[in-house]
């Protein structure tokens, strides 16, 4: 029996859980879980990356002995190192406000459609090209490393950029396959930083003495490069057993596509806001970022609540739609009362507001459904691939409320699961790359308890509540 080590980061808690795969089956357990609480200094929203990469060692040692490490966290962030290989100063946090402004800046100079050619990428102001051109640290940095790449390199001394990472940060030719020097340097930036490209499944070197030292480990264990930005780690675990699927990537943000053989650089496809990033074996993943349960998860906390599960029970009993909301409203981006902007939104736009917590997540939840309902309706539209089914993976799995809503939204069946979609992804690239695994979908569907929700009802209801929304 093989042993891996998968190092998955997430936007509030990062944990490290051990695959034990026996060609048949894959087990994960976790072994460590830790924090990831942004801190805010001088005004400015920051990752506490020492912190991240102490729960990582932390992690490794009580994960024991294992055949491979690999490492996916969220994308678009990064750190800065100088000559000597020093980090400049602490990540900042996609959420801070220092990207005002600046995408706005960069299409009118630029035009939007020169950068689509380019990185194919849906237009958020926090892309990693709109984050540097806002870097006060540029000038005295030598290495751009998105995060999972930064704490590779913690590990190992290596430095590279993993290709389904780097495709989120706009300075990636999603037709090349390589980095997009040359529109980094018409945007003044330092082409030099952008390190070489490594693929999922690459060797990304062994452990460092002190590291072998922290956790324990033998300085021989090697550190995989998987497809690092998790959501192409949980697109990896999808267990589709059909070319013809869609899938939701469902936590704090839910990414809402396809996976294709090469990506989508229409005009149309340009405005409805798609992106083409990078998957395992060269695939793209087209989808579209839609706002996902960070906005049930500010409610709760806006709340003092906890119990998800009662909340849940309690939304399911009231009458639908009530109100619904766009989830992608720049309202709803940043840290706060969420359930008063709730209210606020649906005031400007001459709803009754949600009367109570129940209302307030049935609100939430059918405005999801109705976004993934959309999202999917316009990329089969855009890229002429037929849905049979949708997968749902990762926490949203769990949320059976959401699940039932999202097969009567779309009028499709969802099948739901895995939960630890990314990890398990992250873990099978180790494991294939060294020849442990062949069919990784196989073996998901082999190991995994999914759940089928059948669509129920018929679309009518669904559209008329889609008429209250924003035409895109």
């Amino acid at each position: 029996m093989s042993v891996y080590a998968a190092v998955d980061l997430g936007a509030s808690s990062g944990r490290v859980m051990t695959a034990r795969i026996d060609g048949e089956r894959i087990d994960l357990t976790e072994v460590h879980r830790f924090a990831n609480r942004p801190v805010r200094v001088g005004g400015t929203l920051h990752w506490d990356i020492l912190a991240l990469h102490r729960g990582v060692l932390d992690g490794l040692r009580a994960a024991g002995p294992v055949d491979s490490i690999g490492i996916d966290s969220w994308a678009v962030d990064y750190g800065l190192l100088d000559g000597a290989g020093r980090l400049i100063g602490n990540p900042v946090h996609y959420r801070d406000g220092r990207t005002a402004g600046v995408m706005e800046r960069v299409v009118a100079e630029l035009g939007a459609d020169t950068l689509y050619q380019v990185g194919g990428l849906q237009f958020l102001p926090f892309n990693t090209v709109y984050q540097l051109l806002a870097e006060p640290g540029l000038d005295r940095a030598e290495t751009l490393l998105m995060i999972p790449d930064l704490l590779t390199h913690w590990l190992t001394g290596s430095v590279g950029a993993e290709v389904t990472n780097a495709s989120t940060t706009g300075l990636y030719d999603v037709r090349t396959g390589d980095w997009a020097r040359d529109l980094a340097e018409r945007l003044g930036l330092p082409a030099g930083i952008l390190p070489e490209l490594r693929r999922p499944g690459s060797p990304a070197g062994t452990l460092l003495a002190d590291v072998a030292e922290e956790t324990g480990l033998p300085g021989t264990t090697p550190v995989t490069a998987v497809a690092s930005h998790d959501t192409a780690s949980a697109v990896v675990a999808v267990p589709a057993s059909t070319g013809r699927f869609a899938y939701i990537s469902s936590g704090t943000w839910s990414l809402v596509g396809l996976e294709l053989p090469k990506p989508v650089l229409t005009e149309e496809s340009r405005l409805a806001n798609f992106t083409n990033e990078g998957g395992l074996d060269g695939t793209i993943r087209y989808l579209r970022n839609v706002m996902g349960l960070w906005i049930l998860q500010e409610c709760m906390r806006t709340w003092g609540e906890t119990d998800v599960a009662g909340l849940l029970d309690a939304a399911a009993q009231v009458p639908p739609f009530e109100a619904v909301i766009d989830p992608d409203d720049p309202a709803f981006l940043p840290p706060g009362d969420m359930p008063a902007r709730i209210a606020a939104y649906c005031e400007r736009t001459g709803q009754r507001p949600p009367q109570g917590r129940a209302q307030t997540v049935r609100c939430v939840l059918e405005s999801l459904a109705l976004a993934y309902r959309r999202t999917l309706r316009d990329a089969v539209r855009l890229s002429g691939q037929d849905v049979e089914v949708v997968h749902v993976v990762g926490g949203g799995a769990r949320n059976a409320l959401l699940c039932r809503m999202t097969a009567e939204a779309t009028g499709l069946p969802v099948v739901a699961g895995p939960v630890e979609a990314a990890a398990l992804g992250n873990a099978l690239v180790q494991a294939r790359a060294q020849g442990v695994v062949s069919d990784i979908r196989a073996l998901v569907r082999q190991s995994e308890h999914l759940v089928t929700y059948m669509p129920e009802g018929g679309q009518e209801p669904w559209a008329r509540a889609e008429e209250r929304l924003p035409v895109r």
